[in-house]
């Protein structure tokens, strides 16, 4: 009976080992920042004037404050940021789009000039 859970052992070592870490790719620094949401301005807005209010909160804290206060508003009172993550949204798609043509032109030019030389 020990020398089967030896090789059970022996075995799952072995299939661990021969797994290679998947390589994470790089992300393109010029790749367009991601739309921001209502609650990210709202939190921005609002942020100081928690702290502001109760000093001795922790990152967490404030965060549950945020949440807290996000969740009492009114549809009337997160208009504004509804508004600005519209907008935002909007720039977020332009860039993208803007930004994969010009990966596209990139990788699509530069097999031709190759050929030309």
């Amino acid at each position: 009976m020990p020398k089967e859970t030896t090789k059970t052992t022996k075995r799952k070592a072995a299939v661990k080992a021969e797994k290679a870490p998947k390589a994470k790719g790089k992300k393109d620094p010029k790749a367009p920042k991601r739309a921001l949401s209502a609650y990210m301005f709202f939190s921005q807005d609002w942020r100081e004037r928690i702290k502001a209010e109760n000093p001795d909160a922790g990152f967490g804290e404030i965060g549950k404050l945020l949440g807290a206060k996000w969740k009492e508003l009114d549809d009337e009172e997160k208009k504004p940021y509804l508004d600005q993550a519209a907008a935002d949204k909007a720039r977020a798609e332009q860039e993208k789009n803007d930004y994969d043509v010009k990966k596209v032109d990139s990788a699509g030019s530069g097999d031709g000039d190759d050929d030309d030389e």
